[in-house]
């Protein structure tokens, strides 16, 4: 049987929230501990830990505390591509610097 494999915002919203929790238990934190040197609210990382919902600055607050803050900077950055042709290299169209109206 084929496995396959497909990330959705849900799961990838589930792996972040286990991620975070076994980081912060693995740094001795308690989720109150987390909250009074994130300044993120208990409420919010029991929600997070629970459901995976959170804003994004909190995430990011969370993130600096557990030191994982620099793993974002990654995030959409463009990835290397390669190419077989000089062909191919000329039809990269350039980077869009203001979206249309639709």
């Amino acid at each position: 049987m084929l496995a396959i494999n497909i990330s959705t915002p849900k799961s990838i919203m589930q792996d972040l929230k286990d991620k975070f929790k076994q980081k912060r238990l693995s740094l001795n934190l308690t989720q109150e501990g987390l909250s009074n040197k994130s300044g993120v609210s208990l409420g919010s990382i029991k929600r997070f830990e629970t459901s995976g919902e959170i804003s994004f600055e909190s995430l990011l607050k969370i993130a600096l505390v557990l030191n994982c803050l620099d793993d974002f900077k990654n995030i959409a950055n463009k990835k290397d591509e390669q190419y077989d042709s000089m062909d191919d290299l000329l039809k990269i169209k350039p980077i869009k610097k203001r979206g249309a109206i639709k």
